[in-house]
């Protein structure tokens, strides 16, 4: 489902200096896996998380998903495929503060002109029942707990029906319980849904045996498990 062939990805600091983030990394990750990147502050995770959407352009290398090579295409259709494919969960949860959560999770919707306004409203609320907040869509989200936000963010991320959810330490602001909590939500939709995930995270006890382990350091996966499909 996501592809990468020698990647890697040099930042120019200026005055001849530079910084390499990512160096010749082979990675797939299949249809239907979840995965979780492991590794100390600047071991590259966020930078490999980044170019495996294309929000991020290699130095060299080739990225594709779902069998497209993200960086043969314009940016108007790199865009239309990240809205179609991906769903994205970040580090904070990232809401619009002067929207409910019903219109906090309807944005994405507004991107494309293929739902028809009923079924982009029952999407909506379906969503929102998915991760146990039905009767919060008219709530703001200051009104609204910590964990609350992030479930808010990941019926958010699934709002178009993507195949994949890159989620970059979803779960790094939570309390142990809560981080627990969007964990065993992620997994729940994972196999309920079939949905490809990659995550970051810097707390490796969540990475059960049902998960994909990859440990990276200075820029390179220095290990990793073997990859578990959801069957």
């Amino acid at each position: 489902m996501i592809v990468l062939k020698d990647i890697t990805k040099i930042y120019d600091l200026g005055k001849g200096s530079s910084l390499t983030a990512v160096h010749e990394i082979n990675l797939e990750i299949c249809r239907n896996e979840f995965a979780v990147l492991v590794g100390r502050s600047g071991s590259g995770k966020t930078t490999l998380l980044n170019l495996a959407a294309g929000l991020t352009r290699p130095t060299s290398g080739q990225v594709c998903v779902d069998g497209v090579d993200l960086w043969t295409l314009n940016d108007q259709q790199q865009s239309a495929l990240r809205n179609k494919k991906i769903g994205f969960v970040f580090q904070f949860p990232s809401l619009l503060p002067a929207l409910t959560v019903y219109e906090n999770v309807l944005m994405p919707a507004s991107f494309t002109a293929e739902q028809r306004p009923n079924e982009v409203h029952e999407r909506v609320l379906a969503m929102l029942d998915s991760v146990g907040l039905s009767q919060k869509l008219d709530a703001y989200p200051r009104q609204l707990s910590a964990g609350q936000q992030q479930r808010v963010v990941v019926a958010r991320a699934l709002m178009n029906r993507p195949e994949i959810i890159l989620a970059d330490e979803p779960t790094s602001n939570l309390d142990e319980k809560t981080e627990l909590e969007i964990m065993d939500l992620l997994h729940d939709l994972h196999v309920r849904l079939g949905l490809t995930i990659l995550l970051v995270t810097h707390t490796t006890q969540l990475v059960t045996a049902e998960i994909r382990k990859i440990e990276m350091a200075e820029g390179q996966i220095v290990n990793q498990s073997a990859a578990a499909v959801n069957a």
